[in-house]
């Protein structure tokens, strides 16, 4: 295998589907075309960015040492396994959202530090991943990835307009970058050569060619090609199936149970299950290099989702359903820790998936740099003076992980400086970026 020369990516192919494959040690999957007698190419950096709405416990974000002593506060805990591929980030701050009101006009610019239009005018600025999208993402057969799990709100609150609050991806200034909500439809968007969802499943469409390919790979490659076929259909049946245990999520309906039959496909009203197809969607988009730049808008600001899957501190018999996530945001209580802890199992979950994967000395985790943010520090106080940021992975090597970064009593901590560093680690060199000039030397 290692005089077979392959383009730079290996594909199955069936009637209206292609499936990319991960790295293999018989298949070069990725950069150019490999040399004669190679055997692999370097694996890309990617990028994904998670956003929780509201903030976090205003006691329990926090980070102190490095390496496997750092310590975390409680919100941290499911993370605490990636002590040493974390890099907690503090004291960044987004200048032009301390200029309008709570909520809209702190998250529309989070990730671009553009100044928003007021008035229920639409007016931000091109976010970070995007810039990357437009060069970086040309390499794959979809540019960026924008997942949502709860719907855009398109009323205005406090004179600015909640799709700020619902959307923190923007391809231009005044277009936000449509959340795909339905894990259907961004599975197909993966695997499909259309988006329209079709009734044949995807590795029943490729299973022939997918049977002559692992004749002609190593024995390692056939394990790793099974596992990860496994782990498409495993998304596929879940997505199938996504919403039949009828936990619901958003407003409280007044009906207990529908009156009417559901639909085959739509969002899953079991919130748990939503974010973790949505979350599982972008390990897949990572392994099959179908997209290198995910962001995951796992809430809005201002969320209106329910917990019913988490069991109450005081009652365990009942779920979190009582309060919608903005107003329990407010409470700093037990419930919200727990919620927070919900949110933040959902990154671990995106890390531990993409740790079990080698790419060739190194893992996918370590091959990308996985943020999770908000758009305020507490929801009980609406601050934004130091913003919560930690990220997973050290971009294939760029990033020294395991580390705590304090900008709290910097001059100049503009959040847009980690931006700089992050799009510089991906090829997109820019002399400035919001309300920076320079990229922190530290990352």
């Amino acid at each position: 295998m290692t005089n077979h020369r392959f383009t730079r990516r290996a594909m199955l192919r069936g009637l209206g589907v292609t499936i990319a494959l991960p790295w293999m040690e018989s298949l070069a999957v990725w950069g150019d075309e490999a040399k004669p007698g190679a055997v692999g190419s370097e694996p890309p950096v990617r990028l994904a960015v998670l956003f929780a709405g509201n903030g976090f416990h205003s006691k329990e974000w926090w980070a102190e040492g490095s390496g496997a002593d750092m310590k975390l506060g409680k919100v941290l805990e499911p993370i605490a396994g990636f002590r040493e591929k974390l890099l907690f980030v503090k004291g960044l701050y987004n200048e032009q959202a301390r200029k309008g009101n709570i909520h809209s006009s702190q998250t529309g610019n989070l990730l671009s530090g553009a100044p928003l239009a007021s008035g229920g005018d639409i007016r931000s600025g091109t976010s970070f991943d995007q810039l990357i999208a437009q060069s970086y993402g040309r390499s794959t057969k979809v540019p960026s990835l924008v997942l949502g799990c709860e719907k855009s709100n398109p009323s205005v609150h406090k004179n600015y307009s909640m799709l700020y609050s619902s959307h923190i991806s923007w391809s231009s200034p005044t277009t936000p970058t449509p959340l795909e909500l339905y894990p259907a439809l961004a599975f197909d968007r993966l695997f499909k050569e259309g988006t329209e969802k079709g009734d044949e499943s995807v590795l029943d469409a490729v299973i022939e060619e997918a049977g002559d390919l692992r004749r002609r790979i190593s024995a390692a490659d056939r394990r790793k090609l099974d596992e990860y076929l496994e782990s498409v259909r495993d998304v596929e049946q879940r997505i199938a199936t996504a919403g039949e245990r009828g936990e619901l999520q958003g407003w409280k309906p007044t009906l207990n149970k529908p009156d009417m039959p559901r639909p085959a496909d739509g969002i899953p009203q079991d919130i748990a299950e939503h974010m973790r197809l949505m979350c599982d969607i972008l390990v897949l988009a990572f392994q099959t290099d179908t997209t290198r730049i995910v962001t995951l808008k796992l809430n809005n600001d201002h969320s209106a989702l329910r917990f019913p899957n988490l069991p109450r501190a005081d009652d365990p018999a009942q779920g979190i359903d009582y309060m919608i996530h903005h107003l329990l945001s407010h409470s700093d209580n037990d419930d919200w820790l727990k919620v927070n802890q919900f949110f933040m199992e959902q990154l671990a979950h995106v890390a531990r998936r993409l740790d079990a994967i080698d790419e060739g000395g190194r893992t996918a985790l370590d091959n990308s740099m996985v943020m999770i943010c908000s758009s305020m520090m507490a929801g009980s106080k609406h601050d934004n003076d130091q913003l919560p940021v930690a990220v997973l992975g050290s971009a294939g090597g760029r990033i020294n992980s395991g580390r705590v970064l304090d900008y709290s009593k910097a001059e100049n901590r503009q959040l847009c400086r980690l931006y700089l560093s992050m799009m510089d680690t991906m090829g997109r060199r820019e002399q400035s970026f919001g309300d920076a000039t320079e990229p922190l030397a530290e990352v």
